[in-house]
């Protein structure tokens, strides 16, 4: 990222880093299990991850749900059935910060993440 230590200046080098960086930054924590398994202690948030709410509103702590969308812009993921009711009565999914979630299972539908689990783990990913 940046080689300063200034909180300012790491927080400017963070919002303008591109879309290629920001993905890597998209990353929460593996559930205890998942880290004795792969030998891994976070990942890249992706679509299609099961992942538990660590912080948050009383209402999604401790919530376990699909990811939705993962918003590279803003840095944030969207979880299936965490929505926020608008002032017209709709509802539109929650974005929440990858730093609050925990990684409960894990998509392995693409082969290259699959890989990357096998090279850290040094064993075969099923």
């Amino acid at each position: 990222m940046t080689k300063s230590k200034l909180p300012r200046t790491q927080r400017k080098a963070m919002f303008n880093a591109p879309l290629h960086r920001k993905r890597k930054m998209i990353s929460s924590h593996l559930s205890d299990e998942l880290i004795k398994k792969y030998n891994v202690r976070s990942m890249p948030v992706i679509k299609g991850d099961i992942v538990k709410v660590n912080r948050g509103d009383i209402g999604i702590k401790g919530k376990e749900a699909e990811v939705v969308k993962v918003y590279t812009k803003s840095m944030k993921v969207a979880l299936e059935g965490v929505n926020i009711a608008k002032a017209d009565a709709s509802e539109v999914a929650r974005k929440i910060h990858p730093s609050n979630l925990i990684i409960v299972k894990l998509n392995l539908t693409d082969q290259k993440r699959k890989d990357k689990l096998e090279k850290l783990s040094g064993g075969v990913v099923e």
